[in-house]
């Protein structure tokens, strides 16, 4: 008999154990759906860098939720915004061209506001994305379109450029932090044959990076330059967790954008699709893959937050720094950015925002003394 007794105790208390984890398994997978039904992202059990707060993580701003839909520029909602004309017949250069140390021009860009829009990824949808900071055209916004951006102002320093350039916005705990004055947007030549880069076609738009990408896919980015920087400290792939607190010192990033175009669509239903980093072939030349034959210039985001001192309490709208991420939408003036492409990325020059280059004064500028055409 006490045998029989401690092994039905045995199972009954294994029984009623089962039951208790269940119930709690239960309960937090309750807990969790209803955080994702609400916008709000379960803590993570570990993150690089410190979590955000729960009013900026992500906002809504799941990619699996941001489908397409009929509006603006893609009035049928399937995603593709097709190139009208499309670019054909291109065959990618292997061409060794002439050498040239620079072929760059830059876009002097100044923060215009902040807002928790994305007309890329979430377009006509205002509010349903964590906050990005706009940089550009001052009339960005959810509901933007190539039209209404070509019919907006500019905060960059050349007047034909009304591209919109966004990221998500930094924190300092709960203080917003914008970056001050003029950021340095590179144009550049992707490509070892720069002499056959073209201008972006009016209405192109792209995402590089993303928010959902893992540390490992942000340290392994084709676009990585040399992750966050602050004083004498480069290479981070997390926030540094302090900086020189001397008044000169900010954090710095800086992130290459693909460069090769399919020629076929100036948007995709995942945004990237359409563009592709070039591949190396033969001689260490960079040439675009026979898939996205047509070489543009290759942006590259200088990013500097006036930040340093105790960094713990930095962090991005979109999460840790692994999230950081940003978008792209061209309303250059046609006419203003084939100059600039042709005299400075073509042409083999390192020029300023008005396309003159200091260094071959003989070669003038592009663009007057008020960054227009003449």
């Amino acid at each position: 008999m006490a045998t029989r007794f401690s092994r039905t105790t045995l199972v009954s208390a294994l029984i009623v154990a089962t039951a208790l984890a269940l119930v709690a398994l239960g309960l937090t997978a309750i807990t969790n759906a209803g955080a994702t039904a609400s916008g709000a992202a379960p803590a993570p059990a570990a993150a690089a860098d410190p979590p955000a707060a729960a009013s900026h993580v992500m906002q809504g701003h799941v990619m699996a939720d941001a489908k397409p839909v009929a509006f603006g520029d893609d009035p049928d909602g399937d995603g593709y915004i097709p190139a009208n004309p499309p670019v054909t017949g291109v065959e990618p250069s292997q061409e060794i061209p002439p050498h040239r140390y620079f072929h760059e021009f830059q876009a002097n860009c100044s923060v215009t506001h902040t807002a928790p829009d994305d007309p890329i990824v979430y377009p006509g949808r205002a509010g349903a994305s964590h906050d990005h900071t706009f940089m550009g055209n001052d009339t960005t916004n959810a509901s933007s379109t190539t039209a209404s951006l070509s019919a907006g102002g500019t905060a960059c320093l050349a007047r034909g450029d009304l591209s919109a350039y966004w990221m998500p916005t930094l924190y300092n705990g709960d203080q917003e932090i914008r970056p001050i004055g003029p950021q340095t947007i590179y144009y550049k030549a992707g490509v070892t044959d720069y002499r056959t880069v073209r201008p972006f076609p009016k209405g192109l738009r792209f995402v590089v990076g993303s928010p959902t990408q893992t540390p490992e896919q942000f340290r392994n980015h084709p676009g990585m330059v040399e992750g966050y920087e602050c004083g004498e400290s480069y290479h981070n792939y997390a926030f540094p967790a302090a900086c020189p607190t001397s008044p000169d010192t900010q954090l710095n990033l800086r992130m290459q954008a693909p460069s090769c175009w399919d020629g076929k669509y100036l948007d995709t239903p995942d945004h990237q699709s359409h563009m592709a980093y070039p591949v190396v072939m033969g001689a260490n030349q960079d040439v675009c893959p026979a898939s996205h034959p047509v070489a543009l210039p290759m942006i590259e985001f200088k990013m500097a937050w006036p930040v340093n001192g105790d960094m713990s309490q930095v962090r991005l709208a979109s999460g840790a720094g692994h999230s950081f991420h940003y978008d792209f939408f061209n309303a250059w003036d046609d006419a203003t950015l084939k100059a600039m492409v042709g005299h400075c990325v073509v042409g083999g020059l390192q020029c300023n925002a008005r396309g003159y280059d200091e260094a071959n004064p003989d070669r003038g500028a592009v663009l007057d003394e008020n960054y227009e055409l003449p």
